[in-house]
């Protein structure tokens, strides 16, 4: 008997079943089954066609019409790697709420506020209406007469407006309210998604139209629709932020055309979003006497170091269970290095509430803080604080040793420049800048050792 045919496929992950399942059984995505048609047959030998263009030596390609145009927002400008390339299609997923469709409008007016070298902006919303959008550019002082808006969320409008409006750049809020009449499925559902997106992306490179996209998120924090969005795209950016908090993280995921690992700041206000070319002091809260409980690093975000304010507070508990909460952290490490204090410190939490969390709403999840959390931890524990003027860098160990970190240079220019004089360092940082003395430390036993506000009296 002939075995049958799988007639479903997986458009996350490719994987074939027999019959349709609410979740694939390999990558457990939802809703990303769909009916395929029959197999096709070997395919036939594709003749050779006339080519678009011919080839030519890549020294005589014109590069002109490939540089980036800056969006006249220089944050965005700085993830972006100098700005928008012709042809580009950025997606930019965030939270509801968040401040996406602000910091779109903000560029939407920017460009058009230009000299009109670059064509006007155009503004497409599915989810609010133009009046809305109109109210909210007004709150903003973001209204310009090269600035153009429409509400629409058909697919084949949407390419309408383009070809009136001829705009220099185009703004989709967000992709999946947007609806192809060819395509199956409701509107932000796979087949959409991806037939919108595909649509969007070849107009992009037809017209050389740089294109913003809005996506939403997963409760994950992932985008979300179908993982084959983020590959049509040129460019994927993520926009976070607290919302009890007004400083908001724009963090390049994916870039073409620069690189990955930039961040930008920006700062969400009443009168819309403005970027924060120097945002150290922001997330310190700066005193002139030591105080228990708190320890200075440097964060590096990207390529730009930050510095960070690491705050603990260590409390006598009598439940069985003593709680522990980390704000801005990585909650993982926090449990880790209290293990490693509490192993190879012999400082005892196991009848203690740990509470440990950043200043300012920025989240800091790499290693190099390891090193502050302890000390800041331990500053709490003990009652011992530390010196208002020194940062502490470095990767804390299950052994209790302290690893080396990237860019502790870079990071150290960062911490001269905020006016700091002293630095507990990993092992051979490499060369270290004037004006901070600069003690490097091995494991923590040591780093506690100098870490002790008295140690500097006479410093």
């Amino acid at each position: 008997m002939a075995k049958k045919s799988a007639n479903y496929q997986c458009t996350e992950c490719g994987f074939e079943v027999a019959k349709w399942v609410g979740r694939c059984p390999e990558c457990q995505a939802w809703g990303s089954v769909e009916e395929r048609g029959v197999p096709n047959p070997a395919l036939a030998k594709v003749a050779a066609g006339a080519p678009s263009s011919p080839a030519r030596p890549i020294a005589e390609v014109d590069v002109e019409t490939a540089r980036a145009r800056q969006t006249g927002v220089p944050e965005l400008d700085r993830v972006l790697g100098g700005g928008l390339v012709p042809g580009a299609v950025v997606l930019l997923a965030g939270e509801p709420g968040v401040g996406k469709s602000t910091l779109l409008l903000e560029v939407a007016f920017r460009w058009a506020a230009r000299d009109g070298s670059f064509g006007p902006s155009l503004y497409i919303t599915g989810e609010e209406s133009a009046g809305q959008v109109r109210l909210r550019a007004e709150r903003t002082d973001s209204v310009h007469d090269q600035m153009y808006l429409a509400a629409e969320s058909d697919l084949s409008a949407v390419l309408g407006h383009i070809d009136a409006v001829n705009p220099g750049v185009l703004i989709v809020d967000s992709v999946q309210t947007m609806a192809s009449p060819k395509a199956a499925g409701v509107p932000g559902g796979v087949t959409q998604v991806k037939a919108v997106t595909a649509a969007l992306v070849a107009a992009a490179k037809e017209r050389g139209l740089p294109v913003l996209l809005v996506g939403h998120v997963t409760k994950e924090g992932s985008v979300a629709g179908p993982h084959v969005l983020e590959h049509l795209v040129d460019v994927v950016l993520h926009f976070e932020g607290d919302k009890h908090s007004t400083m908001r993280m724009l963090r390049g995921v994916k870039n073409r055309f620069g690189a990955a690992d930039e961040v930008g700041c920006f700062e969400l206000h009443d009168n819309g979003i403005s970027g924060v070319p120097d945002p150290s002091g922001l997330f310190l809260n700066r005193r002139r006497e030591p105080e228990s409980g708190t320890a200075i690093t440097v964060a590096l975000e990207g390529k730009r170091p930050l510095l960070a304010e690491v705050q603990s507070l260590v409390s006598f508990t009598t439940a069985s269970i003593p709680r522990r909460a980390a704000s801005g952290l990585d909650s993982a490490r926090v449990s880790m290095i209290l293990a490693v204090m509490e192993n190879r410190l012999q400082i005892r939490f196991a009848d203690r509430d740990v509470y440990a969390a950043t200043v300012g709403g920025i989240k800091v999840s790499e290693p190099a803080a390891d090193l502050a959390i302890a000390l800041a931890m331990g500053s709490s524990k003990l009652a011992r604080p530390m010196s208002p003027a020194m940062v502490a860098i470095g990767e804390v160990g299950l052994t209790g040793e302290i690893r080396r970190v990237s860019a502790v240079g870079r990071r150290l220019n960062e911490a001269v420049r905020m006016g700091f004089t002293m630095a507990l360092v990993p092992p051979d940082p490499g060369p270290v800048p004037d004006g901070i003395w600069v003690r490097e430390v091995s494991d923590l036993k040591t780093a506690f050792n100098f870490a002790d506000n008295q140690q500097y009296a006479d410093k």
